[in-house]
């Protein structure tokens, strides 16, 4: 074929304010009546405080028709089409169009300060609406469910098993555990069992990150004063942040006992690959400098960048360094993403960001980059896209000189 089967590994879907009441459990939906008017005042103060507003208002000025994707499935398939995506993977939403899923279930998914019947309560919500819209187009779309698993891992099981039933072969799971146990304990065997039985793709989103630390509070105090800074360190820590549950996971021996586990890190960049896994593979190499320390590798039969070239895949926009990095982080770990509807993702300039990034990138690489290697880690049926690549897909002479 002379088109790029394109898929998008990161895009995100949510309701408009109000419209996950319907999709609440009865019970719930007096607590979402009062908790979406605070949900929106402080969305709107976090647009104030970061001069996030003016970017957004402008980036929305004339684009509202097709921003609507984010929830209408007509408007969401117009856009794709017009970009060359053939696929996505559909993660929640969030401050840019104030869709997030209530209860702080939505990309900041953290169990710090939430109250875990309602969070379980949001999570479900966002599932059962995006089941729904994964239906509409099942061949292009791969749904992540949304799963609090730090409150309780039989019900995380359960909900994985939900998930699956209903056409969603992906989960996120919190970045951030808090005082909750982490991801090596062995209370999430049964997750990591489930996952693996089912092949649903575990992921990490990026966003998360130790915030209270950097601003003071968070989500930070109306009138109060944000240190300075607060916001450069964030940027430089959170991608630390989505990559150190990896970190967990292969030295647990996790990757060891489920060697058909498939993870996923979305929208952390992925620059970082290169020397993170030159770290740990110096960590599990011998030597005096870690003799001392007992041993601490005898239940790992790899080493750990060969748990990553097996187990883990990068979701990113790929910028040209990555691209140019695309060999050290593992061609076959590296997936493309539009992050539509972001005003920080591609669209509506897909075409030439996607060209400019993998320019000169020899074609069967460019193929497993842009669509081949999710196609294969998602279970997505090439065969069944082939007829609407033919008709959208980016020509394959264009990513040449």
């Amino acid at each position: 074929m002379d088109r790029h089967l394109v898929i998008s590994a990161d895009c995100h879907a949510g309701l408009p304010p109000g419209g996950y009441r319907d999709y609440l459990d009865p019970q719930h939906r007096d607590a979402f009546d009062v908790a979406l008017t605070q949900q929106l005042a402080i969305t709107r103060d976090f647009e104030e405080h970061f001069l996030v507003k003016e970017i957004n208002d402008d980036w929305r000025r004339g684009n509202e028709k097709d921003l609507c994707g984010a929830w209408d499935h007509d408007a969401r398939i117009r856009v794709l089409d017009g970009d060359g995506i053939a696929g996505e993977v559909v993660f929640p939403d969030g401050i840019t169009e104030m869709n997030a899923p209530p209860f702080g279930a939505g990309i900041g998914l953290s169990p710090r300060g939430a109250n875990r019947e309602l969070q379980w309560a949001g999570a479900r919500s966002h599932n059962r609406w995006l089941a729904e819209l994964v239906e509409m187009a099942p061949e292009r779309r791969e749904g992540v469910a949304i799963v609090p698993a730090t409150w309780d891992v039989e019900e995380a099981v359960r909900e994985v098993r939900w998930a699956r039933g209903k056409g969603l072969g992906s989960i996120m799971i919190p970045v951030i555990w808090g005082d909750h146990a982490p991801y090596h304990h062995s209370v999430y065997r049964p997750l990591w069992a489930v996952c693996e039985e089912l092949e649903v793709v575990i992921h990490f989103h990026s966003g998360p990150a130790d915030s209270e630390q950097y601003f003071g509070s968070w989500p930070p105090d109306p009138g109060s004063e944000i240190p300075r800074g607060a916001m450069g360190i964030y940027v430089s820590e959170v991608a630390w942040w989505v990559a150190r549950p990896l970190t967990f996971l292969i030295w647990g021996g996790v990757f060891e006992d489920f060697p058909k586990l498939k993870v996923a890190i979305t929208e952390g960049t992925a620059n970082w690959v290169p020397s993170y896994l030159e770290l740990l593979d110096q960590r599990a190499t011998a030597h005096a400098g870690n003799a001392k320390l007992g041993d601490y590798t005898s239940h790992l039969s790899l080493m750990p960048s060969e748990y990553f070239a097996r187990n883990i895949r990068v979701a990113t926009m790929v910028a040209p360094r990555e691209a140019e990095l695309r060999h050290e982080i593992g061609v076959g770990n590296l997936m493309w993403g539009s992050d539509y509807p972001h005003p920080e993702g591609t669209w509506p300039n897909t075409d030439s960001r996607m060209r400019d990034s993998l320019l000169d990138v020899p074609e069967p690489e460019a193929v497993a980059i842009l669509g081949g290697n999710a196609a294969d880690w998602y279970g997505f049926d090439a065969g069944k896209l082939a007829p609407l690549v033919a008709r959208i897909g980016p020509e394959k002479r264009r990513f040449a000189r």
